[in-house]
């Protein structure tokens, strides 16, 4: 496939993910990173081209839920320096990790997913109710701990980790799931921006890529988003 197809292709589907994953509170890194790897792109490139998709997917998303106001900013900022830290260190770490480790770990990745997913369609449906108005210590402390593993995940793989950080904000924190997606925006937001910093630092972005996908993932984000209200 040459560079022309693979940019379209790259273009149509970023768009399609960046739509549908924005409706459930997700940035979609758990797709960007091996639909670009299965195009052909270089892992290194895939994996911080995927963190800056997921930015803009979660920035533009985020807006809409804000105006919304299913945004709870003290629950998401709790995850900030875990997931901040986590994902820097993760995207400094993918340029010195050998590249079939990498794609071994997508692999099981992708495995907890799928296995995660099938698992959501039995769970026994909650009704929506308020956000808890204080968090205990204990689970503030497992919240630093869980967002820093995630951030590490976020950075190495490319992924956002709304996939993970929705089920912990529902099932353990016991938030309502509309609060949950809207704040998993705001945190996704966080780990993409540390984790393309790390990525940065050490390794060249394609910027082309970059910048064409990024403005399709801009726009299906917010429809997205809109759909979901």
């Amino acid at each position: 496939m040459d560079a022309s197809m693979m940019l379209l292709f790259a273009v149509v589907f970023s768009f399609a993910i960046a739509l549908v994953f924005s409706m459930f509170g997700q940035g979609g890194g758990s797709v960007y990173s091996p639909l670009l790897i299965l195009l052909g792109y270089a892992t290194l490139l895939a994996t911080s081209t995927s963190l800056v998709l997921n930015l803009a997917t979660s920035m533009s998303a985020g807006y809409i839920f804000y105006r919304n106001k299913t945004i709870d900013f003290k629950m998401s900022l709790l995850f900030v320096p875990g997931i901040g830290a986590g994902a820097f260190l993760g995207g400094a770490m993918a340029e010195f990790v050998d590249t079939s480790i990498l794609l071994w770990l997508f692999v099981l990745f992708l495995v907890s997913v799928g296995a995660r997913m099938v698992y959501s369609y039995w769970e026994k449906k909650k009704g929506e109710g308020q956000p808890p108005r204080n968090l205990s210590l204990p689970l503030c402390s497992l919240t630093v701990l869980f967002s820093f593993a995630v951030g590490l995940i976020s950075g190495l793989l490319g992924v956002g980790g709304g996939i993970l950080m929705v089920p912990f904000i529902v099932s353990i924190l016991k938030y309502p799931a509309k609060f949950a997606a809207g704040s998993s925006h705001l945190i996704i937001s966080f780990s993409a921006f540390f984790g393309i910093l790390g990525h940065a630092t050490f390794h060249s972005l394609d910027i082309p890529l970059i910048l064409v996908t990024g403005i399709v993932v801009l726009i299906g984000g917010n429809l997205g988003a809109r759909v979901s209200m």
